[in-house]
């Protein structure tokens, strides 16, 4: 065999597993994918550079995981709406309007604003690491964040919590 036919095989095979785990989990999972390694190269980041600079804190680190698990809780927050809308579509609407299709939309507009803050922040901590960091790239992370948030209503951004409460 050939060194471009076993490139070949290698493309195939990478191609399958990619089409099997899409097929698995759909592109919320690849987008809860992206989220926790986005999660795992800003604190590895974030520490590097602590670290490069002498400024590491143990209590700082702790801060950041906390942050960091805050998002975790948020996206699962996000993850039950999604669950809870399902539910009430499928008894209430489908009796009324037959079958609706909900896709979980929440939770990937979630994980998705997420990433982007985590891409943000690991594009500043490559920064202080002394990577050279394109202009263009941290407005453009900064823009496709914005417009996650244009993409929601707002009806819904401009409710708070404290609202319903």
């Amino acid at each position: 065999m050939n060194v471009p036919d076993k490139a070949t095989e290698i493309k195939a095979a990478i191609t399958m597993v990619i089409t099997f785990f899409t097929a698995l989990w759909g592109w919320l999972g690849w987008a809860i994918l992206a989220f926790i390694v986005c999660l795992a190269l800003d604190y590895i980041t974030g520490s590097s550079a602590a670290r490069a600079h002498g400024e590491w804190s143990s209590e700082i680190a702790r801060e950041g995981l906390w942050h960091k698990l805050g998002e975790i809780v948020a996206l699962l927050v996000a993850a039950l709406c999604d669950i809870a809308i399902q539910v009430v579509l499928q008894s209430t609407a489908a009796s009324l309007l037959g079958e609706i299709d909900y896709s979980g939309y929440l939770t990937m507009i979630v994980a998705i604003w997420y990433i982007f803050t985590e891409l943000g922040s690991i594009i500043e901590n490559a920064g202080k690491l002394g990577a050279p960091i394109p202009k263009w790239l941290a407005k453009g992370i900064a823009k496709l964040k914005g417009k996650v948030d244009e993409a929601v209503p707002d009806a819904v951004k401009d409710s708070s919590p404290e609202d319903g409460a």
